[in-house]
Formats: C-alpha cells, structure tokens, sequence
C-alpha cells in the first residue's frame, strides 16, 4: 500500500522481524576468562636455583699433575664463583675448569673434557656426581702407581681426583678419609710401599702389607678388621 509522506524526512530506522542474533557460548566464556586473567595479578616467580653468570674476575686454584705418563706435568685450574652474595646462602662453586700442558698427545680429547665439565658447572644443580664417574674411568693400557702407593687407573680418573680434592676444599663435598687412613698412608708412603693387589672392596690395586696385614690406602678396607 502506498503511503503519502507530506512532512520533511529528518530521520529513519530499519524495522525487521529476523530475530538477533545471540553471542555464542564458547565467545561468551572467553571473554569472561580474559576479564579475569586480567582482574589478577602475575605470579611472583622465585627461582630455587640462581642463573650463573660469569663476572669480570674469578678466583680460582690451579693444581699441578705430574704422572709417568709424561714428563710433562699437567696443570689444571679451575675457577669458582660465589653464589647468593651477601646472604645466609652464599656459597662457593666452580664455575669452570682448564687443563694445560706441554705434552699435546691428548691435546683434542683433554679439550673436549674441559668444555663439557666447564658447561656441567655452569648448568648449577649437583656436579659431585662428575667425580666418581672420571674416578671409574680405566685406562685399556693400564694405569699407574702415586707417590705413596695409591693406584690411578687412568689419567682421567686423575683429573677426577683432583676435582674431588678442590670440592672438598670449597665444601661443596666432604672427605670421607679418616684420621686412621691417612695414617696409614703415612706409614706406606715413609716405607715406600705401592699397591701390588686388587682390594675386594674398591676394586683399586692400592692393597699393601702393614703391620702383617693386608690393608688398602684407597679405601681403608682390611683383613684384620
């Protein structure tokens, strides 16, 4: 039906009978959780372990390494860096290890080790465990004996002993040596005695004769109790 329309139009509005469409459910729920997420702070994230990062200047201790491998000694250092400075936690670490010498014949593989040591140090968490892995390396060709009598599979196994005696230095682990081993191994080294069999308990060829009794300076272990 035609209208007449005699007034001047100032305005107009869309009239339809299709019903409005409703917002989704799914869009409904995620904008509610996005107002949420925003209503709450971040959490305050506290890390048990602090990241490592290297200063400018590091302490460290170098060792010297003489075997009859070589002539050549072996030196090795290794650095430490203090963590948690200042507060009821401050400790000290090592942070890396280097191992010079003039003897290059295992120039490639002694390199190789110092790079994965010195990114075991660097991770943080426990590296005591790098100690008894080097210590039960052996060598196919055979070890040798220390001053002293102590038997040393291997020249890794050296380099595992020293890290040892730099942990228990910086209290990162504690010698399990007592008084009545050092003792004798004192007693060994005035009489020149080395290690001639195989001890039952570490399996390390460190067993010598005191006292009439066989008794090992590796570990302690003895017949006579």
């Amino acid at each position: 039906m035609a209208v007449n329309i005699s007034k001047k139009i100032v305005s107009y509005e869309v009239v339809t009978d299709a019903p409005v469409a409703k917002a989704e459910p799914a869009k409904v729920e995620e904008k509610s959780r996005r107002k949420q997420e925003a209503a709450v702070p971040p959490a305050k994230v506290i890390q048990m372990q602090p990241l490592l990062e290297r200063s400018d200047k590091l302490e460290g201790v170098t060792y010297k390494v003489t075997t009859p491998l070589s002539e050549h000694a072996l030196y090795i250092t290794i650095n430490d860096i203090i963590v948690s400075a200042g507060t009821e936690f401050e400790h000290r670490r090592p942070f890396e290890i280097f191992i010079n010498s003039k003897n290059m014949d295992n120039f490639a593989w002694i390199v190789a080790l110092t790079r994965v040591l010195s990114a075991v140090f660097r991770n943080g968490g426990d590296v005591t465990f790098l100690v008894e892995e080097l210590r039960s390396v052996f060598d196919p060709r055979g070890g040798y004996f220390k001053p002293g009598g102590k038997y040393m599979p291997s020249l890794v196994a050296e380099i595992g002993e020293c890290i040892e005696k730099h942990l228990q230095d910086i209290g990162m682990l504690r010698s399990e040596v007592t008084e009545d081993l050092k003792a004798k191994r004192r007693m060994a080294a005035e009489e020149g005695l080395t290690g001639s069999t195989q001890c039952p308990k570490c399996a390390q060829m460190a067993v010598v004769q005191l006292d009439g009794c066989d008794t090992c300076l590796e570990c302690g272990f003895s017949k006579c109790g």
